[in-house]
C-alpha cells in the first residue's frame, strides 16, 4: 500500500525531531549548551539544519524527559544534570524491571534469540546508538509482558534517564559491562531460571550508577 504524501511528511517531521534532540543532548552533555542556557531556537535550527518546527518538537521531547526547563513566555532552558536527579531517577529502574520480567516470565526461544542478536550488536557501539540498542533490548526482554502500565512507565523512565546514560555509553568499558550484564541475563533465562535472571536484571539496572556519579561528580569540579 503506497502512503500518502502527508503521512510521509509527517514521519519525516518525526525523523527530523528525534534527531534534533539526540543532537540536544550531546551539546548539553559536552558543554555547549550550559546549564542555565536560554536556547536560541534560530541559532540552534541553523547549526543543525533542521527547520524551526521540528527543533520546536525535539525541544518539546527534551522538556518531557527532563533535561529542558519551559517557560510559555522565554522559551527553554538547559536544566542541570545533577548526581541528586540521577539518584532519585536511576533507583527506580531496579525495582520496575525485574517486577516486570517476573510478571512477563519466561520468553519464547525466538525471543532469546532476538535478544542475543541485540546484544552482540550493542557490544560494538558506542554512545547514542549503545543507548538506543540498549533500550530495544530491554523493551525486547519484557515484549510479552501482561501489565503495558508498568512498560509505559518504564519507557518513560528510560527517556527521563537518557541524558545521563549518554555519558555512560560513550566508554568502551561501560559498554562492555552492559552487555555482559545482558549475558547473564540470558543465560539465565536459557536455563529456564525467571529467578535469576529477574536478580541478574536488578543488577544489571545498577551497574552503572557509580560510573555515571563519578562523571557529575568530575563535571562539578
Amino acid at each position: 500500500m503506497q502512503m500518502a504524501p502527508s503521512a510521509i511528511h509527517v514521519l519525516d517531521r518525526a525523523s527530523l525531531s528525534e534527531a534534533a534532540a539526540d543532537s540536544l543532548r550531546e551539546m548539553i552533555l559536552d558543554g555547549r549548551l550550559a546549564p542555565g542556557e536560554r536556547i536560541n531556537e534560530v541559532k540552534l535550527s541553523a547549526a543543525l539544519g533542521v527547520s524551526r518546527t521540528p527543533l520546536r518538537e525535539g525541544l518539546r521531547l527534551l522538556a518531557a524527559e527532563g533535561a529542558l526547563d519551559a517557560s510559555a513566555h522565554h522559551g527553554f532552558f538547559v536544566r542541570r544534570l545533577t548526581v541528586e536527579e540521577f539518584e532519585q531517577l536511576y533507583d527506580i529502574r531496579p525495582i520496575l524491571d525485574p517486577v516486570a520480567l517476573r510478571l512477563a516470565g519466561l520468553p519464547a526461544p525466538a525471543q532469546v534469540e532476538r535478544l542475543e542478536r541485540l546484544n552482540r550488536t550493542l557490544a560494538k557501539a558506542r554512545g547514542s546508538e549503545a543507548v538506543d540498542l540498549d533500550d530495544q533490548w530491554h523493551m525486547e526482554l519484557l515484549a510479552h509482558g501482561p501489565n503495558r502500565v508498568l512498560i509505559d512507565l518504564i519507557i518513560s523512565m528510560a527517556r527521563r534517564t537518557r541524558r545521563y546514560e549518554l555519558a555512560l555509553m560513550r566508554e568502551q568499558k561501560n559498554v562492555a559491562q552492559t552487555s555482559a550484564d545482558h549475558s547473564r541475563i540470558l543465560a539465565a533465562l536459557k536455563a529456564r531460571d525467571l529467578n535469576a535472571a529477574c536478580q541478574a536484571l536488578d543488577e544489571n539496572m545498577k551497574s552503572g550508577k557509580a560510573p555515571i556519579i563519578a562523571w557529575l561528580k568530575s563535571r562539578e569540579k
